[in-house]
């Protein structure tokens, strides 16, 4: 029993199946990329992935379906590179942070002043209106910002009013408004 494993581990050799893993992981992050990219308007660099991705897949596919038959070992590490490609998309994906947000924060009508001065001194742009809350009465801050910034903005607003109540949304387009120079640039 042991020697059928062990062949069946070493029916493909260990170059070629580091070859079929790591392409398969690389062809499937770019592929997650793609999408997302194409879904956020960026459609050239969507395209550009896309010719990267099919050629990466016509090749490996191309060497795992010839003899896997006989090699079934290559079908199932292009299945764990394919799996372990989504992942490491997925991780990719949320280091480049690509998009727009909307964070909308509730706060205490008495910490406003302070809270807005201190998002506007971090350069955003924010928009305030009164409201009333169950008991007492509140301020509704408005603020675009690009997913980069999500966490900084968020931890400002909780350092200042930890009782915040704050929404993040998606946003597919942002026209007109306030955007600071140096914010233009870095888009």
């Amino acid at each position: 029993m042991w020697q059928s494993i062990l062949v069946f581990l070493t029916s493909v050799a260990l170059w070629e199946v580091l070859l079929i893993f790591f392409a398969k992981v690389i062809e499937v992050a770019i592929s997650t990329l793609r999408i997302i990219y194409i879904n956020k308007g960026y459609r050239t660099l969507g395209t550009v992935l896309s010719l990267v991705e099919i050629l990466l897949w016509v090749f490996i596919a191309s060497r795992v379906i010839v003899g896997v038959a006989e090699t079934p070992m290559k079908g199932i590490i292009y299945s764990i590179g394919f799996a372990s490609g989504v992942y490491i998309g997925s991780i990719l994906e949320n280091k480049l942070a690509v998009g727009k947000i909307y964070v909308q924060a509730i706060i205490m009508r008495e910490e406003a002043s302070k809270v807005v001065k201190a998002i506007r001194d971090a350069g955003f742009g924010v928009t305030v209106m009164a409201a009333q809350g169950k008991l007492k009465s509140r301020k509704v801050l408005m603020i675009f910002s690009s997913r980069k910034n999500k966490e900084t903005l968020i931890n400002l607003i909780n350092q200042l009013d930890d009782d915040a109540l704050i929404v993040v949304n998606e946003v597919s387009m942002i026209k007109g408004g306030y955007v600071n120079s140096f914010r233009r640039l870095a888009k």
